[in-house]
């Protein structure tokens, strides 16, 4: 088994649904452009069949056209694209070799995201193979191919750092506005108050007065915790309200 693959996986495919990472992602496609070297076709075309799972799709045109491409062996799952634990697609990236090239059907059957669909690339490229699509007509083996490898990454790159922009600006707008940023809070100020007299009074245990407020055990010890960790003589503020 290839192990660039291996260390691309554990490091990639468990980030799903990390944040992203944009200078990770400029060396991903930096480092596509860094093959001038087209892959010589001198070693197996190996193929890859996803289908999603309980959504009743055959699989068969996939196979039909991966062998009318020359693949075998074919890989094939039944998983969703959205998946990082896909077994069969990491022993077909595990069995490749340098000159070999990783055929699918379609860009869709090996990702839904752009983004998981250039790490899979990177792997690809990692094992010293070529990868195309029948469908798109997309093959990292010619100048071409290599050139949309890059652009898609370039375009992803930029997507993100469009939505951390809109994001940021639109945070930073709330709070001028004084709007409360974040999930709105469990309790008011007032039963807040009203858990600390009841606590301090002996009028229920923790566990009692969740149930009584409708809240979790943990959310009443915290109101608690903060109560006696506050300086004396401060009175507590009432939560802001969304």
């Amino acid at each position: 088994m290839n192990h660039a693959f291996l260390v691309v996986a554990s490091t990639r495919f468990s980030t799903v649904s990390d944040g992203f990472d944009t200078f990770t992602l400029s060396q991903l496609f930096q480092g596509f452009a860094g093959v001038t070297t087209p892959c010589q076709n001198e070693g197996m075309e190996i193929g890859y069949a996803r289908v999603s799972r309980g959504d009743s799709q055959d699989i068969d045109p996939q196979l039909r056209a991966l062998r009318d491409a020359g693949c075998d062996p074919i890989y094939q799952e039944e998983a969703s694209g959205g998946r990082a634990d896909r077994p069969e697609l990491a022993r077909a990236i595990g069995a490749l070799k340098a000159g070999d090239v990783f055929v699918v059907w379609k860009l869709d059957r090996l990702s839904r995201s752009l983004r998981d669909l250039l790490f899979t690339l990177e792997a690809i490229t990692a094992a010293g193979a070529g990868f195309r699509s029948v469908t798109e007509a997309i093959d990292t083996t010619t100048a071409p191919g290599r050139l949309m490898t890059q652009m898609l990454g370039a375009f992803a790159e930029f997507e993100r750092a469009m939505i951390r922009e809109r994001t940021m600006n639109g945070l930073a707008h709330a709070r001028k506005a004084g709007r409360h940023l974040g999930r709105r809070p469990s309790l008011t100020g007032q039963q807040r108050a009203e858990i600390i007299a009841k606590a301090e009074s002996g009028q229920g245990s923790p566990a009692q007065l969740a149930s009584l407020f409708r809240v979790s055990r943990s959310t009443v010890q915290r109101v608690l915790r903060a109560h006696r960790e506050r300086p004396s003589g401060t009175t507590p503020l009432p939560a802001k309200r969304a």
